[in-house]
């Protein structure tokens, strides 16, 4: 578990890794590591363990509340403060004001996109595979925000060597903003494209205001020391953005 440099004060945003002093043995090799997933065939108590261990690590920053989301690559976002829900959120977008919360996000190729205000007194956590990003992920997320964000880091993801999408694809980004062309590089065979997530979510949070983008300089595929990979092993497991205001 790492933490970003050079945010508000009392703003600590982060990723897990398949690597964790906590993690538990597994009778299934290919989801051995650090899964905090539950709906990947993985043992729900092994799981269990696991956020456990993170809300462990988390407490000794203060943090006494964590939410996780059932994510569906929609565009749905959730603002949560107080509120216990009794059973899973469903969506891709997590907005909160109360500190000590952690919100939580998982991936495995998708891009994870945390948010906040200048003061630290606002924070938001969004998962935007290309459906999202395509359907407005980060626009819906940044319009539930009570204050504008002025800084976005954005988690490891699928570099755009690794990423061969259709032309359907990329028609979804280009109606909507024809300046992505440029994110988007010819593939071998004809209808078939490279596509550029962080490019994309850069440009987007730019369209926004949010100007300061940090991270974006990691590859879930091509570093499996460090992170799962859904298109390199289809069965695997996620890991897990996380941001909480102190």
């Amino acid at each position: 578990m790492q933490f970003v440099p050079g945010l508000p004060q009392g703003v600590y945003v982060g990723q897990t890794r398949v690597h964790h002093a906590k993690v538990q043995p597994s009778a299934q090799p290919e989801l051995a590591g650090f899964n905090l997933a539950l709906h990947v065939q993985d043992d729900a108590q092994r799981v269990q363990q696991h956020r456990m261990a993170l809300l462990q690590d988390f407490a000794a920053f203060g943090v006494d509340k964590i939410t996780w989301m059932t994510q569906t690559h929609s565009t749905i976002c959730h603002t949560i403060n107080e509120q216990m829900p009794f059973t899973a959120l469903v969506g891709d977008g997590l907005v909160t004001q109360r500190k000590a919360h952690a919100l939580m996000m998982m991936t495995a190729d998708c891009l994870p996109v945390v948010l906040g205000n200048a003061d630290g007194t606002e924070v938001a956590n969004l998962h935007a595979g290309w459906r999202g990003l395509a359907g407005g992920i980060v626009e819906n997320t940044i319009a539930a925000m009570q204050t504008p964000p002025t800084w976005a880091w954005l988690g490891a993801a699928i570099s755009q060597p690794c990423f061969e999408i259709g032309a359907e694809v990329k028609a979804a980004f280009c109606s909507k903003y024809p300046e992505l062309d440029s994110a988007f590089q010819a593939g071998e065979q004809a209808g078939k494209y490279y596509a550029d997530l962080y490019a994309i979510a850069r440009y987007i949070l730019q369209q926004d205001g949010v100007n300061t983008v940090l991270g974006g300089d990691q590859c879930s595929y091509r570093q499996p020391e460090e992170y799962f990979s859904y298109r390199r092993e289809a069965k695997t497991g996620r890991m897990a953005t996380f941001v909480f205001m102190t």
